[in-house]
């Protein structure tokens, strides 16, 4: 069977007399292509960064893990997917997710050409609980993931470096803390995001100067070093000067 190839608009139009009217015609002649919705949820715990993934379901890929993702139907926005997918998937429906971008190689999944839109979200793991385990699902440590079913390896380490990027240009982070924290307990968090080692006095004189940070007057107990002071985050500043906030830049 010869496959159809897709007319463009303009020969579409050009065949018809000018103007399209049959746009359901001309819709009819757009090749067919799936849409997928793959979500990358990224999660702090224990000073380390992580990320839900399950066991594809896919044979050829039998053993492997995989991001959560499924179909967009043809009645839902993309938006609406990706919750709903979140929700089959973990049972979770309080979670944020920004969309980041399509992943469109032609050969990027074994059973013919499919679009996937990633979305992503950074949460505190404490404060969400699974409710759902089907196919493994669990917590994973980024840095131990290797190889992944589909291109879920290329889509993951896109949206790692896109977090890596908000981070720094949003104060993400302090959602994932506790609401009184350590200035230690900041840079291990902004260190394990970044994947980076950053100076202790530098860190610390870059916050001090954002002028964000409103100190308790309290100290950590029962901590294995010397106790620090604790901060919590001034939201209401910041939301206040939001717009002139120019980001971290370590």
């Amino acid at each position: 069977m010869l496959k159809r190839e897709p007319a463009s608009i303009i020969a579409f139009a050009q065949k018809n007399g000018g103007l399209i009217k049959d746009v359901d015609k001309l819709v009819d002649s757009y090749p067919r292509v799936p849409i997928t919705v793959d979500c990358v949820i990224f999660g702090f715990d224990e000073n380390e960064l992580k990320v839900l993934l399950i066991r594809s379901d896919i044979e050829m890929y039998k053993g492997k893990w995989s991001l959560l993702g499924d179909f967009a139907a043809d009645n839902e926005e993309l938006d609406d997917s990706a919750y709903r997918i979140l929700k089959q998937r973990t049972g979770m429906s309080n979670v944020y997710l920004d969309q980041v971008r399509a992943f469109s190689n032609p050969k990027r999944h074994p059973g013919g050409r499919v679009i996937t839109i990633a979305y992503c979200s950074l949460l505190n793991i404490q404060h969400h609980e699974l409710k759902i385990h089907d196919n493994e699902l669990h917590w994973h440590s980024y840095h131990s993931i290797k190889e992944m079913a589909f291109d879920h390896k290329q889509i993951l380490e896109t949206c790692y470096h896109w977090l890596q990027k908000r981070i720094q240009e949003h104060p993400l982070g302090f959602n994932l803390l506790p609401d009184k924290f350590s200035l230690r307990e900041l840079q291990n968090l902004y260190e394990a995001i970044l994947g980076v080692t950053l100076d202790r006095r530098n860190f610390r004189k870059k916050f001090a100067s954002m002028k964000l940070l409103i100190d308790t007057g309290e100290v950590e107990e029962d901590v294995p070093h010397r106790p620090g002071k604790l901060y919590i985050f001034n939201f209401e500043k910041y939301e206040k000067n939001k717009r002139k906030w120019t980001g971290i830049d370590f």
